[in-house]
Parts: structure tokens; sequence; C-alpha cells
């Protein structure tokens, strides 16, 4: 049996891994960083001792300690990391390392009223909100794209496929029209599920409320005011916004999914019917032009569509909290927002690339 040959100290690659590299995603992939993640919860706490402060829940000195304490946290990652491990959730650990660095006249005033569910919840929105905003920013651009392509080469005649088979004639504007119309509506429906899906989270121990009457739907709208989400019921076992959230991704990924299976297509050299500015090459077969960014498409968008079904598995919550569905949570919805991404960005980079070739053949019927 050969040995496995091992690479010299010092020539690990510095940058992404060779396959986050072709599926990843670099900034959107930031926002689900261990950093990205402990700021998220930092500015929670700092944002709910200072809403406390304001309603009189806690002394305005406290909230302005616990402020300060979040501004110049300095993680021990590898206390966190063994508090995750111990606790299933980062929380306790977070809390009780803040509460030490707010010092013991103030430190008891640091997470009243609140849960590890309050903080890991709200914090994953603050990010999903962001991750939101860029990936509608980049489907805006390759919707862009598109009418550009469809203005500069719709004339250009080509032939329909039905079933795999020739079927009558019809143009690029035609073909276009299809990978169009379905990401136009998927950019309407993140614009819509804004206010129903980045809400707030503060329900406290068991999910009914980190403070009861009036002081606590106070505390909620300011709160959410205060963080730039939705004012919402909490929503512990609730977990239809992040469902529908990761449904989403998984359409969007799948419309993008359809444009590159399209493109690899057309792009046979049997057919010819599409020509690549930049294709992939072959180790064997130098002739090759492979269409390397079309390929990806269809890969991310089944991987999408498979985690998705995964996603529907986190809606089964036992009682008032399920460790097991959260975790299930953590461990797909980052990377269906990831891929997302990923498929943005190779949809905009096949897009700049294409050249239609007419039809030269009349259909033979």
């Amino acid at each position: 049996m050969a040995k496995l040959q091992t690479l010299p100290a010092g020539m690990a690659g510095a940058g992404p891994s060779l396959i986050e590299s072709l599926v990843g995603d670099a900034e959107v992939g930031a926002l689900f960083s261990d950093e990205a993640d402990l700021a998220a919860l930092l500015t929670f706490e700092a944002a709910l001792a200072e809403v406390q402060a304001a309603i009189g829940i806690i002394p305005t000195v406290a909230a302005e300690a616990i402020a300060g304490a979040c501004r110049e946290f300095k993680p021990d990652w590898s206390a966190l990391r063994q508090g995750m491990v111990r606790d299933g959730v980062v929380g306790p650990a977070l809390v009780a390392a803040l509460r030490l660095a707010v010092g013991p006249q103030h430190g008891p005033c640091v997470h009243v009223g609140a849960t590890s569910q309050d903080l890991v919840d709200t914090g994953l929105m603050l990010r999903l909100k962001t991750a939101a905003a860029l990936l509608d920013a980049r489907l805006a651009a390759l919707l862009d794209d598109l009418v550009a392509l469809r203005q500069a080469q719709g004339a250009v005649p080509l032939m329909a496929h039905t079933r795999m088979q020739a079927a009558l004639p019809f143009t690029a504007a035609d073909k276009i029209e299809t990978w169009l119309r379905p990401l136009e509506r998927h950019r309407r429906r993140l614009e819509e599920i804004g206010p129903r899906v980045f809400a707030l989270q503060l329900g406290g121990p068991i999910g009914v409320g980190a403070a009861k009457g009036e002081q606590g739907a106070g505390l909620v709208d300011a709160l959410a005011t205060r963080l730039g989400l939705a004012p919402a019921a909490p929503w512990h076992t609730a977990r239809d916004g992040i469902v529908e959230l990761g449904s989403l991704l998984s359409l969007m990924t799948g419309a993008l999914g359809k444009l590159g299976q399209d493109v690899a297509l057309l792009a046979q050299s049997e057919v010819g019917a599409v020509r690549l500015a930049q294709g992939g090459g072959s180790s064997a077969m130098a002739h090759k032009s492979n269409p390397v960014g079309a390929e990806v498409l269809v890969a991310l968008a089944r991987f999408n569509a498979g985690l998705a079904g995964t996603l529907h598995q986190a809606l089964v919550h036992e009682n008032e909290r399920s460790g097991a569905a959260w975790t299930l949570e953590w461990m797909t919805l980052p990377r269906m927002a990831i891929t997302a991404g990923a498929a943005l960005r190779h949809a905009r980079a096949l897009v700049s690339g294409i050249s239609f070739k007419p039809l030269e053949t009349d259909h033979p019927a």
C-alpha cells in the first residue's frame, strides 16, 4: 500500500481550502465566523442593558459598565469552546465571562431576564439580516446583467428544446426570460420576508417573555428598534421563519442551477449555441473548454436542495426548547447562505461571458 505523502511544514495553503475556493464565499462566510458571531452576541448584550436602563429595569451606571465591557471584551476562545462543548451553546460561558469583565458591582445586571436562546437567536438574526442585504445586492446586479445580455443579444435565433429534443425556433431573449422571471420573484420574496424573519428573540427562560406586562412590551419594542429588527412574540420553538429563509435560499440557488444547466447544454460541442469567454481546462485533453461555472451552479443548487430538507427537520422541537433541533439549524442554515452567495458570484461571472451563436439551419419540420 502506497504511503501518503505529506507536505513539509510551511507549505500548507494560507487561503481558503481548495473546495471552498470553488463552492464557498468569503464575504458571506465571514458573517458566520466565530468573530462575527461574538460581535453580534455582544451587540445584543450591550443593547439589552442600555434599553433596560432606559425603562428602569437596571441602573444606568450598570448599563454603561456593561456596554463598555462589551466594547472592550477580549475573548478566551479556548474557554468559550469548552463551554460550547459542555453546555451545547456558548451563552452560559460567554455571560459568565462578560459578568467577570464587568466586575462584581454591576456583573449581576448582565443578561437580566434573558436566556441563552435569546442571545444566540438574536445574534443570528443580526447576521442573517446583513447576509440577506448582501445577497439582495448581488441578485439585483445579476438581474441587471441578464437584462443587459437580453438587450445586446436577445435577437439571436436559437432552437428551443423540450424533453432534450429540438422543438421550435425561438430567440435568445426567450431563453433569458426563463432565467430572469424566477430570479425577479425571488428578489421580491426576499424583501417580503424581512419583517417576518428578521425578528428579535426575547422569550426569557421558557419562551413566555423576559418581562411581563407593559414594561415587557416596552422592552421588546425598544430593543427591536435599537437593533434594527422586527418586534415579535417569542419564537423559541416556532422556527418557521428560519425555515422560510432557508427555503428561499434553496429556491434562489435552484433558479441559478437551471441557468447553469441550460448554459452547460447550450455550450456542448455538438450544440454550440453558446460560446463562453472562459472555460476550464483538462489535464489530458488540451482542446477542451469545460463549462465549470455552469456546472458549479448545478452542484450548488442540488446541495442547497438537500440542506433545505435537513433544515425542515429542525422545525420539530420538543416542548419549550430543543437542543437537537437548534444544533441542526446551526449546521445547515449558514452553509445554505454561503452556498447562495457562491451561486450568485458564479452566476454573474458566467453571464458576463456568454455569447449566443445564431441558429444556422432551419427547423427540420
